[in-house]
């Protein structure tokens, strides 16, 4: 059976009876029909909060394969729970672009998966259209105040690096050009859009600790300059407000439940190749202040949601993760060995063992910020005894906990043991964690440091412009902020052909964008891009509803 189908054979729970396991009421939460419902800041609990066990899950360098980050994030927590420990899964919302682009859906898959899985996958709650909204108020008022010729803060239009947002993939729109018409109709300018999961009030949102820092950091939101050369931000043009009254409901993380009827928060999505790849802070310190595990993903591989988790998201919120669970796939291994797509279902132990070196510098990153993670073998059906064996051998030569994983299959069962070396894990309290790099070190030692470092590159190369950005961060004074690399997620390099392990590359830095509001930099590698494209037959191809409102060709 498709995820779909596996999805509406289960009989969902009241949202109302899904709160009772955080100990909450129906008149706490703010339910949205019968399965989802939005949790009130008020729950959260700083105390609570350093007494949860926060766990992270990773993965390899992502391929065509497929690792199942978020589906092994969901069966771990079934595992947990079904071992006596009370855990929620705190995850990211799904996009509209990866949806009806490649990847399909993004609620997990089999018999590990949250519910309502059409409704997470689609519009949800409103969150992603709310941000869109505010993140284009933004739009709008700049460009008003570049028509204005009265009560305008005179900014001068070539300066203005902000652009508007979709939540779908479309590459047409990555350059356009504005304000034809005539006078009227606004002043022409070359601009484009960014999809939504890149845009700095998702940014924002995922990074803000309550409604007040949210209006602040909006704020902080850095648009150009004026004619006479002074910077411009949000708050000059007073609009932090209205952005943040569009944001009422959407900064309130959401309830919905996994398939064996357990808590699951969902909230915010930031892309981990572009953004910072994480869900919501105040989602997490939600789910850490209602449960004693809290299992969390981050995109990609550790080379970038987790870097970002571990030396951003954590540093700003003061959390400290006590295990992360590495996950990889004998397929994705076999792929970074030099198989081919077509037959990565064919046993392949000599480009499984050339492989390998892509886990190994994962493992190697993980360490680098104090805790030793453990490995999770995400098995397919395709999977032989003897591939098995050489992961664990690899696994048991390293001093590294390994478990097979069979979540897709048997959810919450195929994760016992899984569960158990992290439960182990925690209470030999081998975690030391500690960032990579101060805030406050330059800006270049900060990118060199992930560069060679996380990456394995051997340098890191700026471009004229990214030279000219470095003068505008430090004349704007915000040296002191943490950077937030894009980079390809296919690669350790900034070219998504480099598979494996690759060694003796230079990363490239382009250019350097200024994410003031949310309070990071984001230098901008190789050719990587904030607006996806579609692929030749998009997913949505095989997405349909019937006349009673069923939908098809979720997967």
């Amino acid at each position: 059976m498709s995820d779909l189908d596996i999805a509406k054979q289960i009989e969902l729970q009241h949202i109302s009876n899904i709160a009772k396991k955080l100990g909450l009421n129906e008149n706490t939460i703010e339910m949205y029909g019968k399965y989802k419902a939005k949790l009130p800041h008020t729950l959260i609990n700083e105390e609570k909060i350093k007494n949860c066990n926060l766990i992270l899950v990773s993965a390899v360098s992502p391929t065509p394969a497929g690792e199942g980050k978020t589906t092994m994030s969901i069966g771990l927590s079934e595992g947990l729970n079904q071992l006596g420990k009370q855990t929620t899964v705190v995850l990211r919302e799904p996009s509209l672009g990866p949806v009806f682009g490649i990847k399909g859906g993004a609620t997990g898959g089999g018999y590990s998966q949250v519910l309502p899985m059409e409704d997470i996958n689609l519009h949800f709650t409103g969150d992603f259209s709310a941000i869109e909204k505010a993140h284009n108020l933004l739009s709008a008022i700049v460009d008003n105040d570049v028509q204005s010729k009265t009560n305008s803060l005179g900014i001068d239009a070539r300066t203005v690096k902000w652009k508007r947002v979709m939540d779908m993939n479309d590459r047409s729109l990555r350059n356009i050009v504005i304000g034809l018409g005539g006078t009227t109709s606004g002043v022409p300018r070359q601009t484009g859009f960014d999809i939504t999961a890149a845009s700095e009030v998702m940014a924002i949102l995922c990074l803000a600790k309550d409604m007040e820092d949210l209006k602040t950091r909006l704020g902080n939101i850095f648009i150009g300059y004026t004619f006479s050369k002074t910077p411009v931000y949000a708050k000059d043009l007073k609009v932090e407000g209205a952005m943040a009254a569009l944001l009422k409901d959407a900064v309130k993380p959401n309830l919905v439940q996994t398939i064996e009827g357990n808590p699951a928060i969902i909230h915010g999505g930031p892309f981990a190749n572009i953004a910072q790849g994480t869900n919501s802070v105040i989602a997490t310190k939600m789910g850490m202040s209602l449960s004693d595990y809290v299992v969390t993903e981050a995109g990609f591989g550790a080379d970038l949601g987790a870097e970002k988790f571990l030396n951003i998201k954590c540093q700003s919120a003061n959390l400290i993760p006590k295990v992360v669970v590495l996950t990889t796939t004998i397929r994705a291994l076999k792929y970074h060995g030099g198989a081919d797509l077509k037959n990565l279902t064919e046993e392949n132990i000599e480009a499984l063992e050339n492989g390998l070196p892509n886990l190994e510098k994962h493992i190697e990153n993980i360490k680098q910020f104090g805790i030793t993670p453990v490995i999770s073998i995400n098995k397919f059906l395709s999977d032989t005894d003897a591939e098995i064996a050489v992961i664990k051998a690899f696994s048991e030569k390293n001093n590294i906990k390994v478990a097979l994983a069979e979540v897709w299959e048997k959810g919450g069962k195929g994760a016992l043991e899984l569960a158990q070396h992290v439960i182990d894990s925690i209470e030999s309290n081998s975690s030391n964690f500690k960032p990579l790099y101060n805030w406050n070190a330059d800006v270049k030692t900060k990118i060199e440091t992930i560069a060679t470092k996380i990456y394995g590159a051997s340098g890191v190369e700026y471009s004229n412009l990214a030279n000219r950005n470095l003068k505008t961060i430090a004349n704007l004074g915000l040296q002191n902020l943490p950077v937030c690399i894009a980079k390809t997620q296919k690669s350790l390099s900034d070219n998504p052909k480099l598979l494996g392990r690759p060694k003796g590359f230079i990363i490239n830095v382009r250019e350097i964008e200024i994410a003031a509001g949310a309070g990071f930099l984001i230098p901008i590698t190789g050719d990587m891009m904030r607006m996806p494209g579609l692929p030749a037959h998009p997913a949505s191809e095989h997405i349909d509803i019937d006349n009673d409102g069923n939908i098809s060709g979720l997967f």
